[in-house]
């Protein structure tokens, strides 16, 4: 189903979750994009996308997670086997034919887990500052003691952040769920082209997780995009012009 209207459709999954997008007709790979942790399908680069898309006739689909954006659900519940869910039936009732997954932050680490499940259907995968395993790697084990039982105590960390004046509610079901999926310890069993965009100024995922990612893909056509002054957001019109050639080259190919 395709819509020109600011509003979005919504998708009723059979928990209960109604999962918001915006889908757009057209040629396949159906483009999908996954947003960051607390983003929703507003931002700059899911806009980006879906322009570009519709300029070159492509199909494509932006979404929010549960707990994000427009759909149901509170930030605060959800996990990373959730918004997991919620993608994956996504790609598996509104789309047909191959996808091409592009996931962006925690995004990169949700499109991935996608990607292992509709890999005979992945065209290829972009990864935008992609950040598998972040809740172990870059919360739990960076948090001090002092966190870390207040997590055990409470349940809920309150994390200050730059991105929003509202501090990031951190549950500490999120953290331990999390380790149901983890990527990074062994292989990831992907065979298709993968592109990873990285900012080396990245203050969130430090730019070798895109090393880590290369190093543990199973795929051979793998190629890292290192920007110098890059943020972790990789929001600037020049990115987005990249992220847009990136996307272009691997659908001509």
């Amino acid at each position: 189903m395709t819509t020109d209207t600011d509003a979005p459709n919504f998708l009723f999954l059979e928990n209960g979750r109604r999962i918001a997008y915006h889908k757009t007709g057209g040629k396949t790979p159906t483009v999908i994009f996954f947003g960051g942790f607390m983003s929703d399908m507003e931002g700059s680069k899911a806009l980006a996308l879906e322009e570009y898309c519709k300029a070159q006739g492509q199909a494509y689909i932006r979404f929010d997670y549960s707990g994000h954006g427009s759909s149901s659900g509170e930030f605060r519940d959800g996990t990373i086997g959730d918004w997991k869910e919620d993608a994956l039936a996504v790609v598996q009732k509104l789309t047909d034919g191959p996808v091409l997954i592009i996931g962006s932050s925690m995004g990169g680490w949700i499109g991935l887990l996608v990607a292992l499940e509709v890999k005979d259907r992945l065209s290829a995968f972009i990864g935008i500052a992609p950040a598998p395993d972040f809740t172990r790697d870059l919360m739990w084990d960076s948090y001090s003691p002092e966190i870390q039982e207040k997590l055990r105590r409470d349940g809920v960390y309150y994390e200050p952040s730059e991105y929003s004046d509202e501090p990031y509610a951190i549950s500490y079901r999120l953290i331990e769920e999390g380790d149901n999926h983890l990527l990074l310890g062994g292989p990831i069993e992907l065979d298709c082209p993968v592109r990873l965009i990285h900012g080396q100024r990245d203050e969130d995922v430090p730019a070798r997780w895109s090393q880590r990612i290369s190093d543990a893909l199973v795929s051979v056509d793998v190629e890292i995009t290192y920007i110098k002054n890059g943020d972790h957001r990789l929001s600037s019109d020049k990115d987005l012009k990249r992220l847009c050639l990136t996307l272009d080259t691997l659908l001509e190919t």
